[in-house]
């Protein structure tokens, strides 16, 4: 079976408890925490920043993974590695120098991923392949939680699924591809098929909170497991 990995972003987790929210999400199942960092510049929002990912970080022994929609970028790298970001993603349209932004974040001790848009071409991959570790393909337009998923980015995954299986032929790598908006319950494992291997589901997780439950998200990391059971990525039967 593929090594899928539930992602759930603490976009949608309730704020005034977000360590709680952390080790609950964890204990019920889930694998890495996803991190969503809005600068109101290159999206139409302000969230989070390097001082609660430091704050996260004694919660939990979960990667935590940190998606950047900043610009510019590179100022703010060295302070979420600092803050124990294990995994860094930013969109290439917010760096100047992409080659040199991924070289950055792994100079600083994270892994490196790139991010594409639901209209950025995947093309943006062709020359940076053998300095990434994972492709995030947003299927909402950055911003904003709750989005509907994008229905097109089923055909995109595709197109990179088919990419990231033919470097890994020739490098023997494996770079993670990721999907974030929209994620859930009844369409997870129709992008599993597509080909993604990794999954952010934020509204779908933390929406499913039941004050006063420990274990309130069991239900549905385990809904989203059984829908990923027995489904392999297009290239990888």
């Amino acid at each position: 079976m593929p090594d899928y990995i539930l992602a759930p972003s603490i976009l949608s987790a309730d704020f005034a408890r977000l360590g709680d929210e952390v080790r609950d999400v964890i204990a019920s199942g889930a694998d890495w925490i996803h991190f969503d960092v809005m600068d109101n510049h290159y999206v139409p929002n302000l969230t989070i920043g390097p001082l609660v990912c430091s704050a996260i970080r004694p919660h939990t022994q979960a990667t935590i993974d940190v998606h950047l929609m900043v610009k510019p970028v590179d100022r703010i790298v060295p302070d979420f590695a600092k803050a124990g970001a294990n995994l860094i993603s930013f969109h290439p349209e917010a760096s100047d120098h992409v080659d040199r932004t991924l070289s950055l974040i792994h100079d600083h001790g994270c892994q490196a991923g790139l991010v594409l848009n639901p209209a950025s071409s995947i093309h943006h991959l062709d020359h940076v392949l053998d300095k990434l570790d994972l492709v995030l393909l947003m299927s909402v337009n950055p911003g904003f939680g709750g989005q509907s998923f994008i229905p097109s980015t089923l055909a995109k995954l595709h197109a990179v699924r088919a990419m990231l299986d033919e470097y890994k032929a020739r490098s023997g790598r494996t770079i993670r591809l990721q999907v974030d908006g929209g994620i859930k319950v009844d369409n997870i494992a129709d992008v599993a098929r597509a080909g993604a291997d990794t999954f952010v589901a934020g509204s779908a997780v933390f929406g499913a909170r039941q004050p006063g439950d420990p274990h309130h998200y069991d239900s549905v990391i385990q809904a989203l497991r059984e829908q990923l059971s027995g489904v392999y990525p297009v290239g990888l039967h």
